[in-house]
């Protein structure tokens, strides 16, 4: 393999990144359970503003998860019965809404952290560094459209196919970064920040997700009474 810049941020990196996002997570865990939260800030601002703010964002950033989950990583699309224009028609036209859902959540949250004094108080640095990183991966993966939609309404998906074929090159420890040597330089900045994400996870409020309490869905309700003071 020869040496070149692509080959180390998009055939070592990756790797790099992924390590570091397990082992950091174990090691933040074990080692601090009690900074093993999302930091909420929601009471210090307005119901109505968080509630807007927080839903478009993590509606925005959950779906184009699973968008790019099941897109690059699974052949659910395939098996449904679309071929690879109906596939990346469906992978924009959700991409770009999601995208602009959660670009405008995550537009709002940066201002309230800034900009509200409490809030700006109660933020540490890298609560503001990873919600900027998060915004700048979304506005490059967003700008991609730029080059996806056009490809696609003339049946062209043959980046779209490429980069198929990268990511899971890296998922199944078989990282091929020649593949992508020639494809748009967006794509790969693009690729780079997400990555990238990966790398700051262990370091910042995201770790909250490994602990999502997915089992408040299923549990039975919780009876609360207020204390009854006794009348003397």
């Amino acid at each position: 393999m020869i040496w070149s810049w692509n080959t180390f941020l998009f055939g070592i990196y990756p790797y790099i990144a992924g390590t570091i996002f397990l082992l950091g997570s174990i090691i933040r865990y074990e080692r601090e359970q009690a900074g093993w939260t999302s930091y909420s800030s929601q009471i210090l601002a307005s119901k109505r503003y968080m509630m807007w703010a927080s839903n478009l964002w993590h509606i925005g950033i959950l779906t184009l998860f699973l968008g790019h989950f099941t897109g690059f990583l699974t052949d659910i699309l395939e098996w449904l019965g679309l071929d690879p224009v109906e596939h990346q028609w469906l992978a924009a036209s959700a991409g770009i809404t999601a995208g602009v859902v959660a670009m405008v959540g995550g537009v709002m949250l940066l201002l309230r952290r800034v900009l509200d004094p409490k809030v700006r108080y109660a933020s540490r640095p890298m609560d503001i560094i990873i919600l900027v990183w998060l915004l700048i991966t979304l506005c490059f993966g967003l700008s991609t459209q730029f080059i996806s939609v056009p490809e696609v309404i003339h049946d062209h998906v043959q980046n779209m196919e490429i980069l198929i074929h990268y990511v899971r090159s890296i998922a199944e420890f078989q990282a091929n970064p020649q593949l992508i040597i020639n494809i748009p330089l967006i794509y790969k900045v693009h690729m780079f920040c997400g990555f990238t994400v990966f790398l700051l996870f262990p370091f910042s409020r995201l770790v909250h997700i490994w602990t999502v309490p997915l089992n408040y869905v299923v549990r039975p309700y919780q009876l609360v009474r207020s204390k009854i003071r006794s009348v003397v």
